[in-house]
C-alpha cells in the first residue's frame, strides 16, 4: 500500500511537471492535480447534465476570467479572437481605418480621425455619423462591436455610410470607400516649442519605438532651435506599456550604464537589472517632467528613474502607484496570458506600487498602502522620497477639477456636438492653433443650447438630496419642511447664470475641441499651452536655472 501511495504522489509530480506547473513541495503538487481533476470532472457533470445547453466558449471563458478576478487586474487572459487587441497593446500596430470612435445616443461617431491614415483620406471627420459598415447597419451597436467592422487586413476594402451634420443643421448621407492600412498610432503624437526656448514632447503611451520616438523628436527640436534651453517631457494620463521603452527614453537623457529599475519576482529568472545600453544624448539640458493620477507603470519608471537621479523635476499630481511588471505567455489554440511576475523598484531602491493584491479584506476589498507603513528613500543627492503610492512630484499642483456645469456639458456631447456644428460653418479657422473664441461666438453657443438637455446636480444639491432621505427616515422632516424648501430654492442652480460664471472654462473646452476638428490631435495640445497651468509652471522653473538648480538639492 505504501508503494501504490509513493507511485501516485511521482506521477502527480511527473503530471504537473509536464503541465509545467509550478509548486514547491509534494503537498503542493498533489494539491493542484487534485484540484484540476475536479474541476475536469465539475466540467464533463455540468456539460451533461445541465437543463440547457452550455456555450463551451463562452462558459470556459467566464470561468477563466472569474479565477484572475482574485488576482491582480493586470492579469489578463487573451482568446484567440482578442490577440488583434493583444498586438495593439504592445505594438500600437493594428489593421483598419485610422480613427477614434464613441457612442452618442442611436449612433456610433467618428470622434478623431488620425491625420493622413485611411479615414482621413477618404474624408471621413469628427462628428460623422456611422449607418453602416459593408452593408451592416450599426445603429444601436456598441463601439466594441462597430471597431470590429472596421478593423481587418490592410489593403481590403469597405464601404461606409455616414450621416454628416450640415450648417443647416441637417444631415447629409454620404458612401464613403476606405482602404485598410496598418495603422501605427503614435506614441510621441506632438512636439514642438513650447515658447523661444523650451522645447514640449507627449509622450502618450508605451509601445515599441517610443524610446526612438522621443529620441527623434529630441534631436529634431535640438538641431532645429539653437538656444534650446530646457525640455518639458508630459507623461500625463500616459498608461505606461513596455519596460524596456522606459528604459530607452531615460537613456535619452541619461548616461550609459546607469541602472533604470530593477525586477523581482516569485521566478529567479524576473530578478533582472535594465541598465542604459547607448551613448545618451544629452545630459546636460534641464528637464521637467509632468505626471498625473494618470501617469502609471512605465511613466512611473521615467518620472521616478529622473527624480531619483536628479535628472529633472517632477511636475504635477502624485502618480496611480503601479510597481507591477506582466509578461506575456503562449498558451494553446493560439491564446495568450498576460501575468504579473514581478515588482519593479527603481534607482533609489523603492517600489512604487500601492496597492497590495495579495491581501484582501473578508468583502474581496483591497486597500491602498498607509503613509505609516511607507518607507523612506534618497535620491542621488540626498532628497527624501517615499515607496508605497506612486511618484510623489518635486512641485505639487492641485487637480483643477472642471465645474459641474462643464461636466454635464461635456458628458452630453454638447461641446463635441458644437464643434461639428462650428466646423459645418466655417471652412477655414480664425487664429489657427491659436483660436480664441470672442464674446459673439459664445453668446451664439448658449443660444445653441436653449433646446438642448444639459440640467446637472450639484453637489450642494447632492448633500441637501442625502439630508432630506435621513431627515425622512429619522421622521425630523416634517418639523423643517418649510426651511428645507426655502434653502433648496437659495443655493438650486440657475443654467444660466453658470454658463456666464463658468464662461472662462467652457470657452477654454470649446477651443479645444473646435481646434481639434482643423489641426487634429497636435492642434489641440498646443491650443492649450496658454491655460496649461501645470505647463505654466514648468515654464517658470526652466526659466531660471538657479530656480530648476534649488529643486534637486537638499533643502536645509
Amino acid at each position: 500500500m505504501k508503494m501504490l501511495k509513493k507511485w501516485k504522489l511521482i506521477l502527480v509530480v511527473v503530471l504537473c511537471a509536464s503541465l509545467g506547473i509550478a509548486a514547491t513541495n509534494t503537498t503542493e503538487y498533489f494539491e493542484i492535480s487534485k484540484n484540476l481533476e475536479i474541476f475536469a470532472t465539475l466540467y464533463k457533470e455540468l456539460n451533461s447534465y445541465y437543463v440547457d445547453d452550455i456555450d463551451p466558449n463562452e462558459f470556459m471563458q467566464e470561468g477563466i476570467d472569474a479565477m484572475l478576478h482574485s488576482l491582480d487586474p493586470y492579469t489578463s487572459y487573451y482568446s484567440e479572437a482578442e490577440i488583434e487587441n493583444y498586438r495593439f497593446e504592445t505594438t500600437g500596430k493594428y489593421g483598419g481605418i485610422g480613427s477614434l470612435i464613441k457612442k452618442s445616443e442611436d449612433y456610433i461617431v467618428i470622434s478623431e480621425p488620425y491625420a493622413g491614415y485611411p479615414a482621413d483620406k477618404a474624408g471621413l471627420i469628427a462628428g460623422d455619423k456611422i449607418v453602416s459598415v459593408d452593408g451592416n447597419m450599426v445603429k444601436g451597436k456598441s463601439s466594441d462591436e462597430v471597431s470590429k467592422y472596421l478593423k481587418g487586413e490592410p489593403g481590403t476594402k469597405i464601404q461606409v455610410k455616414v450621416l454628416r451634420p450640415l450648417a443647416d443643421g441637417t444631415d447629409k448621407e454620404m458612401n464613403i470607400e476606405i482602404v485598410r492600412e496598418e495603422v501605427k498610432v503614435k506614441n510621441v503624437p506632438y512636439y514642438g516649442m513650447a515658447n523661444e526656448n523650451v522645447g514640449y514632447i507627449k509622450l502618450s503611451n508605451f509601445t515599441q519605438q517610443a524610446g526612438k520616438e522621443v529620441e527623434d523628436a529630441y534631436k529634431s527640436l535640438k538641431k532645429e532651435n539653437p538656444n534650446l534651453s530646457g525640455v518639458v517631457l508630459d507623461l500625463r494620463g500616459n498608461p505606461g506599456g513596455l519596460l524596456h521603452e522606459a528604459v530607452n527614453i531615460c537613456n535619452v537623457f541619461i548616461d550609459k550604464g546607469q541602472l533604470i529599475v530593477f525586477t523581482k519576482g516569485k521566478v529567479e529568472e524576473w530578478d533582472k537589472d535594465f541598465k542604459t545600453i547607448n551613448e545618451s544624448i544629452d545630459t546636460e539640458i534641464p528637464l521637467v517632467v509632468l505626471t498625473n493620477r494618470g501617469s502609471a507603470s512605465a511613466s512611473e519608471i521615467v518620472s521616478g528613474a529622473i527624480q531619483d537621479l536628479d535628472r529633472g523635476v517632477i511636475v504635477g499630481q502624485k502618480t496611480f502607484g503601479k510597481g507591477l511588471v506582466q509578461t506575456t505567455r503562449k498558451l494553446s489554440y493560439n491564446t495568450q496570458l498576460k501575468v504579473t511576475t514581478a515588482k519593479y523598484y527603481i534607482p533609489s531602491g523603492r517600489c512604487i506600487q500601492a496597492i497590495n493584491y495579495a491581501e484582501k479584506d473578508e468583502d474581496g476589498a483591497v486597500s491602498r498602502i498607509p503613509d505609516s507603513l511607507k518607507v523612506a528613500f534618497k535620491t542621488n543627492n540626498g532628497r527624501i522620497v517615499y515607496d508605497g503610492g506612486g511618484i510623489d512630484p518635486d512641485l505639487v499642483l492641485e487637480v483643477e477639477y472642471l465645474s459641474d456645469i462643464s461636466v454635464s456639458l461635456s458628458r452630453k456631447d454638447l461641446i463635441f456636438d458644437y464643434a461639428t456644428t462650428y466646423k459645418a460653418k466655417h471652412p477655414e479657422l480664425r487664429g489657427g492653433v491659436n483660436f480664441r473664441m470672442n464674446q459673439e461666438e459664445y453668446d451664439a453657443f448658449v443660444a445653441w443650447l436653449q433646446d438642448k438637455d444639459y440640467d446637472y446636480q450639484t453637489e450642494s444639491e447632492a448633500f441637501l438630496d442625502k439630508f432630506k432621505e435621513a431627515a425622512e427616515e429619522e421622521e425630523y422632516f416634517a418639523a423643517i419642511e418649510t426651511e428645507f424648501e426655502l434653502l433648496k430654492e437659495e443655493i438650486g442652480h440657475d443654467k444660466k447664470k453658470d454658463l456666464q460664471k463658468q464662461q472662462a472654462e467652457i470657452m477654454q473646452l470649446l477651443e479645444n475641441e473646435i481646434v481639434t476638428r482643423y489641426f487634429y490631435r497636435e492642434g489641440a495640445i498646443q491650443n492649450s499651452f496658454s491655460y496649461d497651468k501645470e505647463m505654466m509652471e514648468a515654464l517658470k522653473i526652466l526659466k531660471d536655472k538657479s530656480v530648476y538648480d534649488s529643486y534637486l538639492k537638499v533643502q536645509k
